[in-house]
């Protein structure tokens, strides 16, 4: 399958890039658009009909600050998800991503840092963060999130939509339902904070996305960062004093192993 067939070619169009491209820098203080059917939808079916359930995703994160679970080994998954990330790393899908944002220099990396699987069921969040900053292997910056959503039937009440915050994580701009099919593309920066609250679902629902990141060469200022996560103002007492701590502590930790040449334990 051409890599322009996985994808809804309107996304294409010179004018509609032209649009996105506006909206893209217009949204501050986090630059970033949401497209709603992004893939052919033959092609975001077949996502969903082959998506693995939760319980056989290769790692499962259950802590303070988050509670969901990831997979990044498409190798024993359905040949469609090997498809979508090929289409979404092809020289096509980069030019597009330069001509919507106007950032250069776009690659991607194959590894669990940058792409694979989300899925949560009930009771997940994944609470307010920035990302991790530089590709610890490959010593690259991380520049854009690309999160597809594959979730058919989402209600508002159940929560898990795509909260972007402002800079002091005071106030959430923007609430995004993850939608099937639904694009969201945003940059990544050192106040481009976001997350996910806490999702109420039935038991035969998951929130299940795709992520892929793209990385640009790094600036010589930039310092590594592991993901920071920050509490929100309605945060238990508790919460906001162990959070920090907790942060700083693996983050210290991280940035030892990075100069002390382990990055093999950082992958």
């Amino acid at each position: 399958m051409a890599v322009n067939e996985i994808f809804n070619n309107q996304i294409f169009n010179k004018e509609t890039t032209i649009t996105l491209g506006r909206l893209f820098n217009s949204n501050t203080p986090v630059r970033h658009i949401v497209i709603d059917n992004f893939l052919e939808d033959q092609i975001a079916q077949d996502i969903y009909k082959h998506f693995p359930s939760l319980s056989a995703m290769k790692t499962h994160y259950k802590g303070l600050n988050e509670n969901k679970s990831e997979d990044s080994n498409f190798a024993h998954l359905n040949n469609c998800f090997t498809v979508l990330h090929n289409a979404l790393s092809s020289e096509l899908f980069l030019n597009w991503i330069t001509e919507c944002t106007g950032i250069r220099d776009c690659t991607f990396i194959n590894d669990r840092l940058g792409y694979g699987l989300h899925q949560g069921g009930n009771n997940s969040f994944l609470d307010i963060h920035i990302d991790y900053n530089i590709h610890p292997i490959k010593n690259l910056y991380r520049k854009l999130n690309l999160i597809l959503f594959f979730n058919p039937v989402w209600e508002a009440n159940w929560g898990g939509h795509l909260e972007l915050w402002d800079s002091e994580v005071k106030n959430c701009i923007q609430s995004i339902a993850p939608l099937f099919n639904r694009c969201v593309i945003f940059e990544c920066s050192d106040i481009s904070y976001h997350g996910y609250s806490r999702i109420m679902v039935p038991e035969q629902i998951t929130r299940k996305s795709y992520y892929q990141y793209y990385f640009i060469p790094v600036a010589p200022d930039i310092k590594y960062h592991d993901t920071i996560f920050k509490t929100r103002p309605k945060e238990s007492t508790i919460k906001k004093v162990v959070t920090p701590l907790k942060e700083f502590a693996k983050n210290t930790a991280k940035r030892i192993l990075l100069k002390a040449g382990m990055k093999r334990f950082l992958k």
